[in-house]
């Protein structure tokens, strides 16, 4: 009856073959020729699913090098299939021209409890092993995965939501379009706030708000490289850049204004406006900051502290020609140009676009 299902499949005569695979399904539901036939049924009726299921089992329980030969080639025609259907559907996606913006695409954590189901849908959706999709997979902080044309990312974070894979993306046209409000000091603070600042064209003015307009504090430390000379493992001296220092970052978002009030521990003028603690000779910028970050925070009680820039910036900073879009709003003196300021932007501006 095999031969007889066999020739059902050559003619393309899909009803007699599903007739007789269900009689030999009651009489020899355990011969690998049954099970594969039925997967090649399943394939022909689009249950790719199945017929992927039955396929992998035929591949991991049988001995037979003819079926074996069979199953993968089957499951090769269903990753064919798959992968066609996903470009076509990335094609329709980016046709739109507001879908061919510059965007990326950001991985939220999961715990790791969610992990191993998680990983194995992820591994499915981006065509991956399991074991580098758990490696993918935040636990704590943000990921940034990839970059790319608005259409393709938004097809594939569509997808990895719908399996329960937190994500969001988002356009550089978005976070290009934040105003940036360099803070120089707090002049009042009841019963609104007023800060003396410096808009993006380096004009002082001052800016009013309500606390209670402050959605989101973000909180980073920026590193300060300087070029040193050291001895290299055979004693010769050699010029190398280093880390010397951090600046310490604060944004507070202005949601409804679409706009970021930003703080930095070398621009703030710790002198003037409001006597945040007692002005000491011997109070050191640490101290001043520290203590302003402690009172900003007594006013935002209730505001979220989003402070995981540096592992966010493990996962950004090589992505040079995407950060290179980005005006990063940061006024540090550099001797040259470094990816860490434009990935601060890119992550405060992420927690304000979302």
């Amino acid at each position: 009856m095999i031969e007889q299902v066999a020739i059902a499949f050559e003619h393309k005569d899909y009803q007699t073959a599903a007739k007789l695979l269900k009689q030999l399904q009651k009489e020899s539901p355990e011969n690998p020729w049954v099970q594969y036939y039925l997967g090649r049924l399943h394939e022909v009726s689009e249950k790719r699913q199945d017929a992927e299921k039955i396929y992998r089992q035929l591949l991991r329980d049988t001995t037979n090098t003819k079926i074996l030969t069979l199953a993968r080639q089957g499951l090769q025609r269903l990753q064919e299939i798959e992968l066609e259907e996903r470009q076509r559907a990335i094609s329709q996606a980016t046709a739109q021209p507001n879908n061919t913006e510059l965007s990326v695409l950001i991985l939220e954590p999961l715990s790791n409890e969610m992990k191993t189901e998680a990983s194995r849908k992820f591994a499915q959706i981006m065509q991956l092993d399991p074991y580098t999709a758990r490696l993918v997979l935040p636990s704590r902080g943000w990921r940034l995965y990839r970059t790319g044309q608005l259409g393709e990312l938004k097809f594939y974070g569509k997808q990895l939501q719908q399996a329960g894979i937190p994500c969001f993306w988002a356009t550089i046209a978005e976070i290009q379009q934040i105003q940036v409000y360099q803070v120089k000091y707090f002049r009042e603070s009841t019963p609104k706030a007023t800060v003396v600042c410096c808009n993006e064209a380096n004009q002082l003015g001052s800016l009013t708000f309500d606390w209670s307009e402050v959605t989101a504090k973000v909180v980073g430390l920026l590193p300060i490289f300087e070029e040193v000379v050291d001895r290299d493992v055979r004693g010769k001296l050699e010029r190398k850049t280093q880390i010397q220092d951090y600046a310490q970052f604060c944004d507070l978002q202005l949601l409804g204004r679409r706009c970021i009030l930003r703080l930095d521990d070398n621009g703030y003028e710790f002198q003037q406006g409001l006597e945040i603690i007692p002005q000491a000779s011997q109070n050191t910028i640490r101290i001043h900051w520290n203590s302003l970050s402690s009172w900003i925070d007594q006013q935002l009680p209730e505001v979220k502290i989003w402070s995981d820039f540096t592992s966010f910036a493990d996962t950004a900073l090589d992505q040079t020609e995407m950060l290179g879009h980005i005006k990063s709003h940061i006024h540090l003196l550099r001797r040259e140009e470094t990816n860490w300021d434009s990935a601060f932007h890119l992550y405060s501006g992420l927690v304000l676009v979302k």
